[in-house]
């Protein structure tokens, strides 16, 4: 009689597993889920953003990335509307869907969203309200704020706006295009306290101040009693898109204080700058005071260039 072999069946359903839900452990080292294709044409449109219109090879060059990749890749992005080429000189810029994508990121406060853990510690950093302000076309406009204690008055509320010439928001109007800065200027200033500054002048000589400092402090322009210290934010082209500020009452405020909070509010303004896009920038050599200061406590950092006016944040 034949004698049959019998072979151990599998089993079928897999053995369970400690984690049914593929959760990540905390354990183990976290996973890098990039794709580099996706990478180089984002560094392909950061790279437009800062240095366009340009022929394919500095783009390419700028990105890091070789030229035959960086066409397929702009070619991509062409045919989905979000790069463009100018078929007689052969230069690439940014296509028009950025401003749909602009338009929806200002809708859904990303920017306020993004700036939050940088305020949130500043604010814990320093013991202040942090603000965030943009300039909104001849307004400034408040869009996110972290209040560091209850107890402590809050200057402004998301949504407030403001004039540009006359407090932190001066340094939006510094970075506005020359027609915005011509506009402000040609009009009769208001004056909210005595120290707010009306002379056009004296404003228009001080934006290339801010320029070169980049950095602003001032002192009971907009609210009597108030000291403000400010800093410019960028985008990935470079663009000023925001003043980034702590203000606090002028008895929290005397000098020296001011004079060393100017490092850490510049710190968090380039932090956030990073996380919008924009390169690191050089480390100050150190401080020195200006001839002209806007403030009783000047500080200079390293000098900043002028910003294009545009960005997807606004």
């Amino acid at each position: 009689m034949a004698t049959s072999l019998r072979t151990p069946s599998k089993s079928r359903s897999a053995a369970p597993t400690s984690n049914p839900l593929n959760e990540p452990d905390s354990d183990a080292p976290a996973r890098d889920y990039s794709i580099a294709a996706v990478d180089r044409a984002l560094d392909l449109l950061e790279t437009l953003a800062r240095i366009g219109p340009a022929p394919l090879a500095s783009v390419a060059d700028a990105a890091g990335c070789t030229r035959t990749a960086g066409f397929r890749l702009l070619r991509t992005l062409q045919a989905r509307g979000f790069a463009i080429q100018d078929e007689a000189r052969g230069l690439w810029r940014l296509g028009a869907r950025w401003s749909v994508l602009g338009r929806a990121a200002a809708e859904q406060g990303a920017l306020a969203a993004t700036a939050m853990p940088f305020l949130a510690a500043l604010g814990k950093a320093t013991g202040e309200n942090a603000y965030l302000r943009v300039r909104d076309g001849m307004e400034s406009e408040t869009v996110a704020i972290f209040q560091t204690d209850p107890s402590l008055r809050v200057y402004t509320e998301v949504g407030k706006r403001g004039p540009l010439h006359a407090g932190n928001s001066r340094l939006l109007l510094a970075h506005a295009p020359e027609a915005v800065q011509t506009q402000v200027l040609a009009q009769r200033l208001p004056r909210f306290t005595p120290a707010t500054r009306t002379d056009s002048a004296w404003i228009a000589a001080d934006l290339q101040r801010i320029r070169t400092r980049g950095y602003l402090v001032t002192s009971d322009e907009v609210v009597p009693g108030a000291v403000s210290v400010a800093a410019p934010v960028r985008d990935a082209a470079g663009q000023v898109i925001a003043v980034l500020h702590i203000s606090a009452p002028s008895l929290r405020m005397r000098p020296p204080r001011p004079r060393a909070l100017v490092t850490q509010v510049i710190d968090a303004a380039q932090k956030l700058s990073q996380a919008l896009g924009a390169n690191a920038a050089k480390p100050t050599n150190g401080i020195a005071r200006d001839d002209q200061p806007t403030s009783s406590w000047p500080v200079s950092p390293p000098p900043s260039d002028p910003a294009r006016p545009h960005s997807i944040f606004r």
